[in-house]
């Protein structure tokens, strides 16, 4: 359920299920995800490997929306995602920090799973604030993307209490996992970074206050 708000001068909206609103004025539909590939999930899991050190050149808005889809994307049309959650309960926020990508301004975007798009949050390339912020990791300023994956706790509390940060923490595992092997499958690389300052991280993305951050993981090429 969605009601309207008017909140001059721009229009927005505001999701009644996760308490995220944005402006109608800043979004970006994303290309339709990919439900078959040519590889399989073994070759992809032979594939899979972290890595740090990325090629120059942009990454295509289409390998982009696969790999966001893959985080967290609508799988079942009863509202199930690529991702398993405890209850169902779905707390994880997946935001791309982009530099240079194909069709999509630097900036920090916002990914929405049931339209399948993005919502503007900063704009500008904050890939060097975002690498200070992660101790100076230089895969996070190199990278032509980063991905980064927030939790919202209460989420998941309200049903499973003191538990909810386990559960949590087990479920950004299962996306990042996710994003490594559709990297894979798609030719691309990426690693998961756990190494920040939170609270530096929240700022330069611009974050809400209850969307703590869990991991980064940049996206590229191969060197």
């Amino acid at each position: 359920m969605r009601r309207l708000l008017l909140a001059l001068p721009l229009l927005v909206l505001f999701d009644c299920e996760t308490g995220v609103g944005w402006s109608t004025a800043q979004q970006v539909k994303l290309p339709e995800p990919r439900r078959q590939g040519e590889l399989s999930v073994e070759e992809a899991l032979q594939k899979r490997r972290s890595i740090r050190e990325y090629a120059p050149g942009p990454l295509k808005l289409e390998d982009v929306a696969q790999i966001l889809w893959s985080a967290q994307g609508f799988n079942d049309p009863a509202g199930y995602r690529t991702a398993p959650s405890a209850g169902a309960l779905y707390p994880l926020e997946v935001y791309l920090v982009v530099g240079d990508v194909s069709d999509l301004p630097a900036g920090v975007y916002h990914y929405r799973p049931r339209p399948h798009d993005l919502v503007l949050v900063k704009s500008g390339d904050l890939r060097r604030p975002l690498f200070s912020a992660s101790l100076r990791q230089e895969c996070v300023r190199d990278a032509p993307a980063v991905l980064a994956i927030a939790g919202v706790y209460e989420r998941t509390a309200r049903k499973y209490g003191k538990r909810a940060r386990r559960y949590v923490q087990m479920e950004v595992g299962h996306a990042a996992q996710n994003v490594y092997l559709q990297a894979a499958a798609n030719g691309l690389a990426t690693v998961i970074v756990g190494a920040f300052d939170d609270g530096d991280v929240q700022k330069v993305l611009g974050l809400q206050v209850d969307h703590e951050i869990l991991a980064l993981m940049p996206l590229g090429r191969s060197r």
